[in-house]
This record gives C-alpha cells, structure tokens and sequence, in this order.
C-alpha cells in the first residue's frame, strides 16, 4: 500500500519502551554532535553521522529478530545501537581508528565511522553461529554498494526454506525465517545497483525488507534532481503486488511519527518473515541537522526555509512533542534524559580517546627512551636528540610518529655497529610485525580451512580412462560435487535450463532441482551480489559471469565489497564464494576474455586461477571447496571441445595454489604464460627444439597467489633468459609476472639477455581470426620472440633471418 494505513496497536507501546527509545535516540544525537566535533578538531579524519534518522532506526531495531541481518547504509549507528550491538566507546574508537579489535570490533580501525559488522567467526577464523545473533555485515561507503550483496542474504532464506537438506545445517537459519533488513539514503537509489537488486528481489520473492532514508538531498542535490516524481515510493509503484502478479509490499511513513514508524516496522518485518516477500519502506521528511558529512556545511546549499522546516520536524524535537501530549513524561523527566544523554556521550568520547592514546603510549615512550640512550656519548648526539625532542614534542602521538623517528635515527647511524642501532633496530622490527598485523593482516584467510592449506593431490589415470570432450569433463565434476555437498549451489544466465552456454551444467537440474541450479537474469551484479550473501550464510555458491568480459558489470560490486570483506573486518566475515568465468581467445572486441590486469589490481583479497584445461580447473574447484577464500576461476573457452582424460578421482584431486607446473623442460630459455595461452607457447616450444632451441615452458596456473615457493627463478638460474607471455594488454599480467619473478624472486641477478614481455596489442581484439592473429600472441610471435633472444648471444649459431 503506497499510503501507510495507520494500523494502530499498543502492544509495541509502552511507557518503558518509549522513553528508553528517547534516551537512544538524545545519546545517538549527542554522539553525532561530539564526533563532528572531534573531526573539525584533528581528532578524527572525517566523520559521517546519523543524526537525523534516530527515530526511525530505533523503529526498525524493534522489528528485528535474532538471527536477521542489517546490509545496511553507514548511517545506521542508532539502528546498530538499539539492537545493543554498539557502544558508545566503539563508536568513538571507529572515529579514531583504534586498531583493537576489542575497542573497535566492526573494523578495527580500518573503515571509516559508521561501518558496523558483527563479528561471525571465532579466533581462528572459523563460523560461529549466526541464528543467536542480531546480524550486521560489514557496511561499505560506495553508495548503493551494500545493495548487492542484500539480495543474496535474503535469497539464501529461501533456499534454507525450500531445501529440505539444508533444514539441518545448524547455526545459519532457523528455516529460512530470517529478514534482511538493508537501508540505503535516499539519493543513492538512483545507482543501478539499487534498481537492479529490487528488480531481482520482486522475480526471486525473499524476504528483503528495504528501508530508503529519504531527507530530501544527496549531498547537495535535491530530490527533484535525482528521482522520477521526486519519490522513490512513487516510482517504484509498479513493483507493487496485487491479487494478480508478485511484486513488493511499498509503505510510506514520516521519520517522525513514532507509533507510525512502529506499526509500519512491525508489519512490513511481518510480511517478509511469514510470506517471504520483499519490501519497501520509504521513510519521508527525515533531516540532516549537520548536514551531509563534516566535508562542508548544509547552510551552503539549503535554504533558510529549507532549515528552519528541518530544525522544526527534527525527528527527536517531534518525538518528544508527542512524549508531552500524550503525557508520557513531564518536561523534566524530559530535560533529564537529555542531560544524562549528553553526560554518557561525552564519557564515552573521554573513555575511547583515552584507551586510543594509551594504546599509542607504550611504543612512542620507548621509542624516547630508546633515542635518549642512543645519544648517550655518541659523537652524532645533537642529530638523535633533536630527533628524539621533536617526537616527545608531538602533541597527540600517531604510531607513525615513533616509527618515523626510529627510521630517521637508523639513517644517522648507518654506519654504526654498536648497542644503541641494535636497540633501535630490534624495536623497529617488533613493531614493523606488529603494524603488519594492524594493518595489513587478513587480506586471504588465515584459518585452518584456508585453501593455502590444501595438500596436493594428483590425478589418477588408468589404461581404461577414457578420453571426453573438456565440457564433457566439468559436467561429471559437478554432477559428483552437487551430490556430495548439499551446501553447494550454482546460479547464473543460462545454468540451469540448458546447463549453461557450454554444457557444464548439462542435465544437472533436472537431477538436483532448480533450487539448487537456477537460472537468473541478465544481471552480472546482483549474481555476483546473490553469491555473495550466500556465501556470508554458510552456503558454498558457484556463481557463473558467463563471459569474462562481462565481468566489469560487476567488477565494483567484486573490489568494493568481496574482495575486501575478510581485510576490512580483521578476519571478522568471510564469503567464500567462487566465481566461475570463461575467457582467453575468444573473438572480438567484447568477447576477448583476457582482461587478467585489471583483475590484479582490483581483486587483492580473492584468489585468481586461470587453469589450461578442464582438469587442471576441476582439481581447483576441489581445492577452493576445501578452502575458505572467495576466488575467481577463469576456464579456457577454447577448451571444451578438446580432448582430455578423465581422471579416476575426478572429486577427490587437488591443485594446489601458487604452485608452478613445468610443461615442457629445456636449457636456452624460460617461457612464463597460464591458460590458453599454454598451449600456443608448448606448440611454440616443439618448433623451437627442430631450430635447436630449448624451451622451458612454465604454467604458472595461478595469478593470485603466484609461485608461492619462488620456483620460477629456478629454471632462470638454468636457462638465464625469459619471456613471460600472455594475452592480456601490454603492462597486464605479463609486466606483473615480470615483477614478481625479476624483483621478488630477484631473478634478474641470473639473466643474460633483456626479459621480454609478450602479450596482446593495446586495442581489444577486432572479430575474426584475423583480428585474433593479429592482435595476440601467436605461435609465430613466441616463436620469433625466443629466436631473436638467442639470436642476441649466439649470433653465429642462431642468425636473424
């Protein structure tokens, strides 16, 4: 119903009830008002606050189960606080960036205020449970980008519902009654993201209840600018369902009425925990009393109209208008729930700047301490104790402060050998070890069920092994994965029906059902969303992107939330979602497949494997199951119509990661390359030996990790040349390789010859097999690459022709 009919109850209402919910809503205001504070007094970095959207947050907590999940908008601080999973001193340690996980457990300093995440896995990494927890994943700041991934936890309600083998996986869902509630700001509807996430969610029915803040701007941009008929309720009335079609349940309710925003909670959560159908709450008249950030002030850009309606129906001044008419509390019980509000902000500030400063003390008074005995007698004093003066000086210490000064200092003493540099150096490397934890730790898993931890396990063959067809291969892979792990799932454009473009999924729903193997529209983000919230539920979902190229409809949705969910929560969440792709030689300009560049610098955080053959990938798909990292796999799509053997342990091998596998051995040179790319450069390499040259060639089989045992600089050490080769752009992975094996594996110390990089031209590929010669790497290009390094040493025996 577009007009909210008022359905008034008592039963959520109490005296109790409403003048706790004032005393939330004054201490969020309150906390609002100080951390903007501390941003404009150097305290803080930048702040961004919820002030404004106290009251209808506090309504939707009320709404909320244990075992319900937030995805939500990073505005949510009263929202996260009412269902007691926020301090107030962890507010405020997020504002500083305490790295205590004990101070800060949302992010341990690393987001931004305002991101809150309940911390679902224990110390070694492993689930805890979820069903008796009030659930929030990790926020991020790209706007629209928690959408996604909503989808995909409401969608994995249905499949605990309606998938009886999963009635007893204990500890995610209590069958499938969970709501998902996730909030987003008004303007930021106007992103893709939201549209196509509420599109999906009308065709899947899950229950997402979908709360919009609307306080009229984004940023400086009013409403008219970003929505059709200035409403998104309004513009989105055709999702909602009637005796005739599914669709959504749309209410609208002022931010602040309270026994509105009660009722309307009540029912919307109702509606989508019994009848597993989405809706929408589009929360009206909100405001923002500080305006958007503390980037720059509101007053720049509102009007003196616009405020004075805003400082008028501020959702606490009207709440506790309506406390007094209703005779609730008198003026002064009133004045002193606002009084202690104020006191226990301002402790809470006082008791987290505190903790956050003596967190810092230990190290910088060390480091003082270590500086003073260095200069003790030593002939450069004056150098060290100026330095060792500048950072007792500094008011408000960072870490950074104390390691700075330390790094200055072991300059000054490069030269010396003695007590005081030994001193400085042992500090410095403690606290380098334990800054790398603060920092940079978690980016992979590191629990017991990493995937890093997966023995090898090699393919069996015997004499009646037979030979099939690579698609042929993966569709007996999956068949035998699908009947041993009732947790796995596959979901993609043309999975199910068909058993996807190239037939690896052949059969397969007919045998496990559609919910199990689905089919989903032309939407590469919110399949990849899909998986994602699946994932975060304990479910172990293959999603299909079913070209490479198609994959930056959803590259944001990958770096922005996937890729980063383990580093940004300290080992906090985990999804351990696979993505399965297909690429390399394809024809055309949209359908190349090799964009493995852009992959490295976006994805730090998944693990990127490029197998050659069907076999090799489903060694790693039993790897990856095995593991708990997300991981993008890219299949050869020239591959499945080739022949391979299928191995007897089709479901049990494994390929390790980061480990190298040498395809053919020689003494000249060494040729790097993965994929497709494998079997140009091993058909190089045969023409190669008729001229006299040994060819090395090297699978690297994974980008992510890569060659964790330094394996490659091996064959360098032998053949003291290298062409690291690949199809992607120049620059791409080819130039990554480079790095990773000249400087890394310090490879270069071993050449005698230039390292080449040899890879695609700058453009996408035109279509055709023209356009493919002419724009990749072909055998005659591997060919005539290796020959001219040769020839460069050994003009004589190997002249250019």
């Amino acid at each position: 119903m577009i007009a909210n009919e008022q359905l008034r109850s008592t039963g959520i209402i109490s005296r109790e009830k409403i003048l706790s919910d004032y005393r939330l809503a004054c201490e969020s205001r309150q906390v609002s008002l100080l951390g903007r504070r501390d941003v404009m007094g150097g305290r803080a970095k930048f702040g961004i606050f919820g002030d404004g959207k106290e009251l209808a947050q506090i309504a939707a907590a009320r709404a909320f189960d244990r075992g319900d999940f937030r995805s939500g908008y990073y505005r949510d601080q009263t929202f996260v606080a009412a269902l007691g999973e926020l301090r107030w001193t962890e507010f405020f340690a997020q504002l500083y960036a305490h790295t205590d996980v004990a101070h800060d457990p949302n992010t341990a300093g690393r987001s931004m205020n305002g991101h809150f995440a309940t911390r679902w896995l224990d110390e070694q990494g492993l689930w805890r449970p979820q069903t008796d927890k009030f659930n929030s994943v990790c926020d991020i700041a790209p706007t629209a980008g928690q959408i996604p991934r909503s989808l995909g936890l409401a969608y994995a309600s249905k499949l605990f519902r309606q998938n009886p083998a999963l009635h007893d996986m204990g500890g995610f869902s209590r069958n499938g009654n969970e709501v998902i509630f996730s909030t987003i700001g008004d303007a930021s509807t106007s992103q893709g993201m939201f549209w196509e996430s509420m599109n999906a969610a009308g065709v899947l029915q899950v229950p997402l209840l979908m709360s919009v803040w609307d306080d009229g701007y984004g940023i400086s941009v009013p409403i008219e600018y970003q929505t059709t008929k200035a409403s998104i309720s309004k513009a989105m009335a055709g999702f909602q369902r009637d005796a005739y079609d599914k669709g959504f349940e749309i209410f609208t309710v002022k931010g602040w009425d309270y026994v509105a925003l009660l009722e309307t909670y009540q029912q919307a959560a109702h509606i989508c925990r019994e009848q597993h159908v989405p809706v929408l709450v589009h929360v009206q008249e909100l405001t923002q009393p500080q305006g958007h950030s503390t980037s720059g002030s509101h007053e720049r850009y509102k009007s003196k109209e616009r405020l004075a309606w805003e400082d008028e129906h501020d959702c606490n001044r009207m709440f506790r208008h309506w406390i007094r008419e209703n005779e609730y509390a008198t003026n002064d019980e009133l004045d002193a729930i606002e009084a202690e509000a104020k006191q226990v902000a301002k402790q809470a500030r006082l008791d987290a700047w505190s903790a956050y400063q003596t967190s810092m003390k230990g190290d910088h008074d060390e480091a003082v301490d270590l500086l003073q005995q260095a200069a003790r007698n030593h002939p450069k004093a004056a150098d060290l104790m100026a330095i060792r003066e500048e950072l007792r000086k500094t008011a408000s210490p960072l870490r950074r402060d104390a390691v700075s000064a330390v790094r200055k200092a072991l300059r000054v003493l490069r030269t010396d050998t003695g007590a005081a540099r030994r001193g400085l150096q042992t500090w410095l490397n403690r606290t380098n070890a334990e800054n790398a934890d603060r920092f940079s730790s978690h980016l992979y898993s590191q629990s017991p069920e990493s995937p890093m931890h997966v023995a090898a396990v090699p393919a069996h063959y015997n004499d009646d092994s037979p030979l099939v067809d690579g698609y042929q291969l993966m569709q007996r892979y999956f068949d035998r994965l699908f009947a041993r792990d009732p947790r796995t799932v596959a979901l993609g454009e043309d999975v199910g029906h068909i058993g996807d473009v190239n037939q690896g999924f052949a059969g397969l729903q007919e045998k496990y059902g559609e919910i199990r193997i689905t089919d989903t529209g032309i939407r590469e983000t919110t399949i990849i969303g899909q998986g994602i919230g699946l994932a975060m539920r304990g479910l172990r979902p293959i999603v299909e992107i079913q070209y490479f190229d198609y994959i930056y409809y959803a590259l944001a949705t990958l770096t922005d939330d996937l890729a980063t969910l383990l580093y940004r929560t300290k080992g906090g969440q985990k999804a351990p979602l696979i993505v399965r792709t297909r690429g390399h030689r394809l024809e055309g300009i949209w359908h190349s497949g090799s964009p493995m560049g852009t992959m490295l610098g976006s994805l730090r955080g998944m693990h990127v494997l490029v197998p050659r053959n069907m076999t090799q990938a489903a060694g790693f798909y039993n790897t990856l199951m095995k593991g708990d990292d997300p991981a993008l796999l890219i299949e050869s799509l020239n591959g499945y119509r080739l022949k391979e053997q299928l191995p007897d342990n089709l479901d049990t091998f494994c390929v390790p990661l980061g480990i190298p596998e040498i395809l053919h051995t020689g003494n000249d040179l060494t040729i790097v390359t993965y994929g497709s790319m494998c079997r140009i450069v091993l058909e190089a390499a045969h023409q190669l030996m008729q001229m006299g040259i040994g060819a090395e060639v090297i699978d690297v089989q994974t980008l992510l990790p890569f060659d964790v045992h330094e394996s490659i600089v091996e064959s360098i050490k032998k053949t003291n040349r290298v062409i690291f080769a690949d199809e992607d752009v120049p620059g791409g992975a080819s130039a990554f390789m480079l790095q990773q094996v000249l400087e890394n594996q310090g490879a270069y110390r071993y050449l005698d010859s230039i390292p080449r990089t040899l890879s695609a031209k700058a453009h996408r590929p035109p279509y055709g097999s023209d356009g493919d010669y002419f724009s990749k790497p072909s055998v005659d290009d591997v060919i005539e690459t290796a020959y001219a390094l040769m020839s460069e040493s050994d003009p004589a025996r190997f002249p250019m022709y």
